[in-house]
């Protein structure tokens, strides 16, 4: 028996084999790769040599101990034992003690910090640095967000998973990729030419990226070992978990935090529980919270609203309300007549319901359209009523009172089941009444190819006079009526004028489907724009001229017609989302309608939304245009807010506890929680004691009435509370002494939602004074240029990019990231490089601060031309960085404090080498101290070691101040320019003609050989050049050097080629800060012949075989002619440089030469 079910092997059963067995590999493979956690950051840069970055990381890990246990960045008011309560105002404080409170927004703690965190982190870090070195009090606080649905939703995974596969998920074993199927045997078409070839159908990414299903999978990626997993199914071992993960992280990355204040959220801390129940307590008594029945998004299987932080898809998708139209069938289909026999009672009315958001113009419609291919249901509303809609648009529908009552909602879809199935090719052809159609008789239902299952009903009625779809589909239909098996006749039923508009007249969607030249429904993209201009024409400048509100603007005739609709009941009210959205229970959301408590933002309370515009527009920093404009807009369309959930962690609605404070709500004005949160308690959970003996409940609504200056301090309070005056003296004075907050950083996601709530209610729960002062919102981050991804393994933790590039170079490279709203990228070949830069650097100082060689002369006459340049352009940077930092603007900042800074270092070293003359020692220590100074706001660690071990500092660089430095010379200035602009250009034509010579090319003189350079220098300048003097005069008295008109005028005068550069050069000159007396009196702000004296030996030595340099004074004018030359300047070989004196022959060149602008010629000697 066994013998004859046996068969030979065919070729097809090796292939098969083969290819079971490679998908196998494939998939565990994959897996494998998915659930190593390393393997996240696999596409990222590859480190060779590390012994400068371990040597840097010493540095920083010593430097970052001492910080911690020196508390350095503990930071207190003022006592009230130094300045007693009540004396002087918080104005007044603020100016005595400066200071400095800046937040970013507290991590969700299901995960560690990635890189992203750090860059928003960083923009606080760089300004708390900078406030300490100009002496601020600076306080910068963490807490640790818990609440919500995402940590419940994972830890209620885990708790499937343990029941399923074991503690440690022993039982689990490797489940074939989602969609994988046994193969087929294949039939003659499907047989490839070469079987042995293995081929997939999924793209190369899609082959690659393999889905973790299982929630312990996931957090093995995180790189949690797996005996320790199971302890994640209880959610509160998140909170104990994670929160010591982002300290240690930050502490890495040197971050300037007082832990003292940290917390978490939800009822976990009951301190900071009796906090988010005042605040809620507060904004119902002045009515900003609300009850009442709205949509809103919702999750069927969470059984309660999805709010943006709940979301894994859709963050900022919200309801889009329709009017849903009752088109009741009067005849059906033949063939739908037949699928439906029997199943509908004889005297049942059965409506076609599409959703349209322009009710105004329902007179119009001369069809109604399906989608022939799309399955549609026909669902039971009561016994006699039924609707012929898509299973999605039902499903939606049943939370919003159609099927089920807003009492009783389904949780799962086979709740909601049709009593038939249709599709839409079976309906057309059917007879509907539609409402206010001027087609009384009916209207017949056809086909339409774009019609969308997932947008609306399913079903789209026609109003071809203001639809450019709808005119260009029915058009087509008549053309092709035997095509689409319909008559013509029901495709060509009269377009009616509905709408008057100014620009398209009555009949828009005609008018502009024949004005775009669009043919047929399938050119998408210009029906798409026909689509945007019909609308916003009608809606914003149409007039009715048929219907009950003939005469009347179409925006305000809308509203009356649906609501005329839904009254005389041929219509209700229908919403969606307005997006794919999914929640973090992987639960595909709807929306809505119930009863919830809401915060009442938006137009329902236009006084409070105005104040908080007035206030954004008027008295609040944003930092940028696109900030200021992006909160503003949010402002004019942000609606009511949902404020409590069912489900999740949190802390409980205080008067009606089933329900939990959302996460959006609970968390925008937490950071007055963190100016008080160490009196309160010690630990994050507030189990230990802070700095005050004062316990959880003794924290009641009038306490914090005090503390955030509502009111007054009385007896009843002491009594009531238990809590001493002079406790809560101290707490409400280290709340008026760091509020109000003076900045807050953000991604640019967060302005939508948490930035325009926490502006909201700071301005309705605390006095003026102590409304938020600045905003600042950064992009996302990309790293290498490409979206941070785990999947394709570009992704970095910030505990990655710390342990891989160090702390310092990790900070410099997120500073050169970028600043702006646009999203910014930190580039690792940055902080590779970064790494040799300080450790280059930190070599230089150690041995340059000893070297014996160093001029030590303490007499300012021993100052040289290079060392007063130096000194002087150290001076320039330093007060560029301060007014750089001062505007957040840290990768101008950091060019200033870091790269300009080593760049002019170099120059003075390099030019003083090229002389031969040693480098200044009071000059090197000022560079230094300088150096640290201005870096350390970026790179702490760097700048501590120098200061410190270096310099010989007692004290850390965290508590040094801003330095003093004189204002920039502009003499000094222009010389310094002077100098490497004229360098520059000679070093420069030499490798042309070294390059041109290696090429073949004629050379006007052998570089290779020995050579001569003359310089011209004129003391005169051409007379044609005084026209264009009086020009920039005249703008400039008139405090206008703007580019547009004075080049404008350039070009008029006849003479642009020579005489542009020479204006653009009168005006840096001038916006550089020479006197412009000077400027237009054609004074140079220095001595050129002096200037280009000093430069001759260095010159000598950096040009190759240069054997002498002379400078040629060029003598007067005759007219615009030369008269001649004079030695005054020279530096070589005797013979092959004439004499100070000597008069000499001019090249050709010396022609072009003017004051500030020398011109140079090469000769073979």
């Amino acid at each position: 028996m066994l013998a004859r079910t046996l068969r030979p092997l065919t070729i097809y059963d090796l292939v098969i084999s083969r290819t079971n067995l490679v998908r196998a590999m494939a998939t565990v493979n994959g897996v494998s790769d998915a659930l190593d956690p390393t393997n996240a950051a696999r596409g990222t840069l590859k480190l060779e040599n590390t012994e400068k970055r371990d040597t840097l990381i010493a540095i920083e890990k010593r430097y970052q101990k001492s910080w911690q246990e020196s508390g350095v960045f503990n930071a207190s008011a003022p006592s009230t034992s130094e300045i007693p309560l009540g004396t002087i105002t918080p104005q007044e404080l603020h100016k005595k003690h400066p200071k400095y409170f800046g937040t970013f927004a507290f991590p969700y703690m299901n995960g560690t910090l990635h890189a992203g965190h750090s860059f928003t982190a960083s923009k606080n870090e760089y300004g708390a640095g900078f406030a300490r070195l100009q002496g601020k009090r600076v306080l910068f606080p963490l807490g640790f967000h818990c609440t919500g649905m995402p940590i419940k939703a994972c830890a209620d995974k885990l708790t499937d998973d343990v029941r399923k596969f074991g503690q440690n998920f022993e039982r689990y074993e490797d489940e074939q990729a989602d969609g994988e199927e046994a193969l087929p045997a294949p039939t003659q078409a499907e047989t490839k030419e070469d079987i042995t070839k293995f081929t997939s159908k999924k793209s190369k990414a899609a082959a690659k990226g393999v889905k973790l299903k299982y929630q312990f999978q996931i957090m093995l990626a995180l790189g949690i070992p797996r005996e320790e997993i199971h302890k994640f199914a209880d959610a509160k071992y998140w909170l104990e978990y994670f929160p010591p993960l982002c300290k240690r992280d930050l502490n890495n990355f040197g971050a300037r935090m007082d832990w003292r204040r940290s917390f978490v959220t939800t009822d976990a801390n009951p301190y900071y529980d009796t906090f988010v129940r005042w605040q809620m307590h507060r904004l119902k008594e002045l009515d900003k919270i609300q009850y009442g029945s709205r949509y809103t998004i919702y999750s069927p299987k969470d059984g309660q609203p999805c709010m943006d932080h709940d979301r894994t898809e859709g963050e900022g998708v919200a309801p889009q309300e329709y009017t849903a139209l009752k088109l009741k069938v009067k005849e059906w289909s033949p063939e739908a007549s037949k699928i439906l026999q029997g199943k509908l009672p004889d005297s049942a009315n059965v409506f076609f319901v599409p959703a349209t958001l322009r009710p105004e113009t329902m007179y119009g419609q001369t069809c109604c359209f399906v989608g022939p291919k799309i399955n549609y249901g026909v669902f039971k509303v009561s016994e006699q009523e039924y609707y012929v809609i898509t299973k999605r648009a039902a499903w939606n529908m049943a939370f919003q009172g159609t099927f089920f009552d807003n009492s009783q909602f389904p949780r799962v879809a086979s709740e909601l089941n049709p009593v038939a199935e249709l599709t839409g090719a079976s309906v057309v052809g059917t007879l509907v009444s539609a409402p206010l159609s001027v087609h009384k008789e009916g209207v017949r239902i056809l086909p339409m190819d774009t019609v969308s299952p997932t947008k609306g009903t399913g079903v789209v009625t026609s109003v071809p006079s203001d639809s450019p779809d709808d005119y260009a589909t029915i058009t087509d239909l008549a053309k092709k009526a035997d095509y689409y098996g319909i008559k013509r006749e029901w495709a060509e039923l009269e377009i009616v004028p509905i709408v008057e508009t100014p620009s398209y007249g009555n009949l828009a969607a005609p008018f502009l489907v024949k004005k775009m030249k669009i043919n047929s429904p399938k050119d998408t993209k210009q029906l798409a724009e026909a689509k945007d201009l019909a609308y916003k024409e009608g809606y914003y400048k149409g007039t009715m001229i048929m219907g009950d509100f003939k005469g009347e603007a179409v925006e305000v005739a809308k509203p009356k017609v649906k609501a005329q609709l839904i009254q005389s009941g041929d219509a209700f009210e229908y919403a969606e989302p307005n997006g794919h959205v999914v929640s973090r229970s992987a639960d595909e959301c709807i929306v809505a309608y119930l009863g919830q408590w809401f915060l009442n933002y938006g137009e329902n309370d236009p006084g409070w939304r105005d104040q908080v515009l007035e206030y954004v527009k008027n008295d609040m920093e944003t930092f940028s245009s696109e900030t200021q404009n992006s909160l503003e807009k949010n402002l004019e369309w942000l609606n009511r807010w949902a404020c409590a959930r069912t489900y999740g962690l949190g802390s409980k609605l205080p008067w009606e506890p089933n329900f939990l404070v959302e996460s959006l709500s609970d968390s925008t004005i937490y950071m007055s929680y963190y100016t008080i949160a160490h009196f309160l308690h010690s630990d994050n959970f507030g189990t230990q004691p802070g700095l005050f003996q004062i316990k959880p409940e003794q924290m009641i609504d009038e306490v914090w009435d005090y503390i955030f200056c509502r009111r007054d301090i009385s007896q009843d309070l002491l009594k009531s509370s238990g809590i001493s005056k002079a406790d809560l003296e101290a707490m409400r004075r280290e709340f008026e002494y760091w509020y109000p907050l003076d900045i807050r950083i953000s991604g640019k996601d967060l302005l939508p939602n948490h930035l325009t709530f926490f502006l909201y209610i700071h301005l309705a729960l605390f006095p003026p004074e102590f409304w938020p002062r600045g905003i600042r919102a950064n992009g996302h981050l990309m790293l290498n240029g490409e979206k941070m991804s785990k999947s394709t393994g570009n992704f970095l933790t910030l505990n990655d990019a710390v342990n891989k590039y160090g702390a310092d170079a990790t900070r410099i490279a997120l500073a050169d990231a970028g600043d702006g709203v646009e999203d910014a990228n930190f580039e690792e070949t940055v902080a590779n490089q970064i790494i040799l830069r300080m450790h280059t650097l930190k070599e230089w100082c150690e041995e340059t601060i000893r070297d014996p060689s160093l001029r030590t002369s303490s007499s300012d006459d021993d100052m040289n031309l290079w060392d007063r340049l130096f000194e002087n352009e150290m001076h320039t940077l330093v007060h560029a960085a301060y007014a750089q930092y001062e505007a957040t603007d840290y990768k101008i900042a950091l060019k200033s404090s870091l790269y300009d800074f080593t760049s002019t270092r170099d120059f003075y070293r390099e030019a003083l080498a090229a002389a031969a003359i040693p480098m200044h020692a009071s000059l090197v220590r000022k560079y230094i101290s300088l150096q640290a100074l201005l870096i350390s706001p970026i790179a702490p660690h760097w700048a501590d070691y120098i200061w410190q071990e270096i310099l010989g500092e007692p004290n850390t660089i965290q508590n040094a101040r801003w330095p003093e430095v004189p204002t920039a010379d502009s003499s000094l200035t222009a010389a310094y320019t002077y100098i490497r602009t004229t360098t520059s250009a000679i070093t420069s034509a030499e490798g042309a003609q070294v390059r041109k010579k290696s090429k073949g090319k004629t050379t006007s003189y052998d570089p290779e050989a020995a050579k001569r350079l003359t310089i011209y220098t004129a003391n005169a300048f051409p007379a044609w050049q005084d026209r264009y003097i009086e020009l920039v005069r005249s703008f400039h008295e008139k405090a206008s050097l703007e580019d547009k008109a004075l080049n404008a005028e350039v070009g008029r005068m006849g003479e642009g080629k020579k005489a542009m550069p020479f204006v653009q050069g009168l005006k840096r000159r001038i916006q550089g800060g020479e006197a412009a007396r000077d400027v237009f009196e054609r004074k140079l702000a220095f001595g050129e012949v002096e200037v280009l004296g000093g430069m001759l030996r260095g010159l000598r030595r950096t040009v190759p075989r240069c054997r002498g340099v002379m400078v040629v004074e060029v003598l007067g004018e005759e007219g615009e002619k030369r008269r001649g030359g004079r030695v005054v300047r020279c530096e070589g070989e005797e013979g092959v440089v004439g004499k100070v004196g000597e008069e000499r022959e001019l090249a050709g060149m010396a022609e072009g030469a003017v004051p500030g602008v020398p011109t140079f010629h090469f000769e073979n000697v």
